[in-house]
């Protein structure tokens, strides 16, 4: 009795050491998902609750923000602008290999563009040349948005800001996000605003990026662009942007 009572304590005792030493995690196939750190645990709690929904990013250069959306009741919400820390080159497109300018135009994150160790904190890179790029002829890579601050054509951030940017796009992907779009603007691409570039080398160009703005402000879902000889259009479904929006999202964090 006493041998058999044994047996079952040192099997319990041994089950029990495997489940305490063995890692834990809320996706089972989360490998890169890293423990939070100070810094990141200071997400506030409404943010969290987002974690793992769709997310779309727009750049807007000439503000120097970054917006990071989700996409809650049907809609792609505002969950925050963050500042720009830096940048490169002014507006227009990037070109060529060494000509440290930051890239406009449509991009997309994928879960192997997420570097946790990168020597700028964190890094994504936006797939940097796109068939437009490549079609064009532009040279480039390693293209990103990162931390420390710091760019030679890529968009920085501070360490704290792209620790968050960096969960919600993660945590999407693992939620099953095929890929992160992440559209950048020269500015916010107003009639007005357009008009007042018209003698600009860039103005036929942004023309062309205009139309996935304004299919975003109408819809609130991120557009579907793809390229035709050598320029960006609206996929067919893109005609839904002659349609005013089912909803009407309020900002969450607009106080």
């Amino acid at each position: 009795m006493f041998l058999t009572t044994g047996r079952k304590m040192s099997k319990s005792l041994f089950m029990l050491s495997v489940l305490l030493l063995s890692p834990v995690s809320f996706y089972s196939n989360a490998q890169s998902v890293q423990p939070l750190t100070e810094q990141q645990s200071t997400m506030q709690p409404e943010k969290q609750r987002l974690l793992g929904l769709p997310v779309y990013v727009r750049i807007i250069k000439e503000d120097k923000v970054l917006e990071l959306f989700v996409k809650n009741q049907g809609a792609y919400q505002l969950v925050q602008s963050y500042p720009i820390c830096n940048y490169s080159g002014g507006l227009g497109p990037k070109h060529y290999q060494g000509d440290f300018k930051s890239p406009e135009g449509f991009y997309q994150v994928t879960m192997q563009g997420l570097n946790p160790n990168s020597k700028f904190y964190r890094s994504l890179n936006l797939g940097y040349p796109n068939q437009y790029d490549q079609e064009h002829g532009f040279t480039g890579k390693h293209l990103m948005v990162h931390g420390d601050c710091v760019s030679t054509g890529c968009y920085a951030m501070n360490d704290q800001q792209i620790s968050e940017i960096y969960q919600f796009i993660e945590y999407a992907l693992i939620n099953g996000q095929p890929q992160v779009e992440v559209n950048i603007f020269p500015f916010r691409m107003t009639n007005d605003k357009l008009k007042s570039y018209t003698h600009s080398v860039h103005y036929e160009f942004w023309q062309q990026l205009k139309a996935g703005y304004d299919f975003f402000e109408k819809t609130h879902q991120p557009p579907n662009m793809i390229v035709n000889n050598g320029r960006y259009n609206l996929a067919p479904q893109g005609l839904l942007a002659n349609s005013p929006p089912k909803t009407n999202p309020a900002n969450p964090f607009s106080r």
